[in-house]
Order: structure tokens, then sequence, then C-alpha cells
């Protein structure tokens, strides 16, 4: 049973003028007409460039083609269904019953438009501005993980790479869940290290995904304490 979108709205911190813009939001075409598309296509836009502008301003030296690669980074598809998957998006999300079926809440390209119309409709219900704000927010670990010297490594090697550099044990990695279909399956693998007593559990279409999504949430623990 899908949840009511207030409640999404208000985990995410979002209060609008008009609800029924956050509904449409979260609804997918395959209930029709109706649906988020529209939103979806104005809230990529905003997202390219409010991340653009956030990195332009961080890194005053890297040149345009770096700039572009770490923008790339945050606005794709699957870190856009990351972000989705971390709020539970895919219990709120409005679907027509062949999408339920076949599991369409965990599919990434439905998620990461569900984020984008959000964006949208922040945009029409409350302005830019309020939505650049929420944007920032919403990638603010993201970004601030972000480092020059690392960016082309994934998350799985530079993890392992900040442990050998303070001589201390590599990251293990455990399958905790792996669920769905033979196609499209959801797996889940949680990350330790000896820094740490918390251990941090990411999610992917592949057991390899899962892996650089909870070392990813690893360093970006490791951000947050060396403040």
């Amino acid at each position: 049973m899908t949840k009511k979108p207030e409640l999404l709205s208000k985990k995410l911190g979002l209060i609008f003028n008009q609800p029924e813009r956050f509904a449409l939001a979260l609804t997918h075409r395959s209930m029709g007409a109706k649906n988020n598309e529209r939103l979806e296509f104005l809230g990529d836009s905003i997202l390219g460039f409010v991340i653009a502008e956030a990195l332009f301003e961080k890194f005053p030296q890297a040149p345009e083609g770096v700039l572009s690669r770490l923008r790339a980074s945050l606005v794709n598809q699957e870190s856009l269904a990351e972000l989705a998957r971390q709020h539970n998006f895919g219990d709120y999300l409005i679907l027509g019953s062949g999408e339920l079926k076949s599991g369409g809440y965990r599919r990434a390209s439905i998620l990461s438009d569900a984020v984008e119309a959000i964006m949208g409709a922040i945009i029409i219900d409350q302005g830019v501005e309020n939505c650049k704000t929420w944007v920032l927010k919403l990638f603010a670990e993201r970004i601030a993980a972000l480092r020059l010297d690392n960016w082309q490594k994934d998350p799985k090697t530079r993890l392992q790479e900040y442990m050998q550099a303070r001589q201390l044990d590599i990251p293990s990695y455990t399958l905790t869940s792996q669920s769905g279909l033979p196609h499209e399956q959801t797996f889940k693998v949680e990350c330790a290290i000896s820094l740490f007593d918390k251990k941090y559990v990411g999610s992917g279409f592949s057991r390899k995904k899962a892996e650089q999504h909870s070392a990813e949430l690893m360093l970006e623990q490791i951000a947050r304490n060396s403040k």
C-alpha cells in the first residue's frame, strides 16, 4: 500500500502551498496523462545548474572538464536513485498497477525521475531560490566529500586507500540481503572499518554497486568526523 505523500513531504522538510503539486511529483506516467514528467523536466534543469554552481565555487581552480565530470558523478540516475532510497521514496510513489506488480518502486529510473520532479514542484510552488536551498541541503554531504585528488576513483578504492594510508585494516564488506526478481534484484551490503563501531549498509542493483554505496556512506561519515 502506497503511503501518503504528505508523510514524505514532512520527512523531507517541505511544506507546499499546494500539496497536490508534491503528490503530482510522485505520480508516474503509468497512472495516465496527469503525471510527473513535466515537473521532472523542470527539476532536471535546475539540478544541473545548482550542482554546477556549487562545484564552481568549491573548486575555483578546477578546469571545465573536471567540473563536468564531478557534476556527472552527482546527478546521474544511480546517484539520484540512491538518494531516493535513503528516504524510502518507493513507499510513496504513485504507480499504475502494472508498474506496482513489476516492482517499479525499486527501479532507478522511476526513483531518480521522482527526485527531479520534486525539485520542479518546489520551483512551481515556492520559487527557484527555495528549490536551490533544498537541492543544496539534499546534496550537502556528497558535495562535501568530493576531493579533486581522488574524484575519479570509486568509493571502495578511496576508502581502502584512506585506511591503508593510516596503516589500518582494509574495509570489510558483507552481503546482508538479496531480493527481487532475477532480472531486477536489489543487493544490500554492509561496510565495516576499524575506525568506527557503526557499520553502514549500502544498496544497489548489483553487489558491486551496493559495495560502492556502502563505502560512499562510510566516507561521508569520515568526512563528518574530520570537520
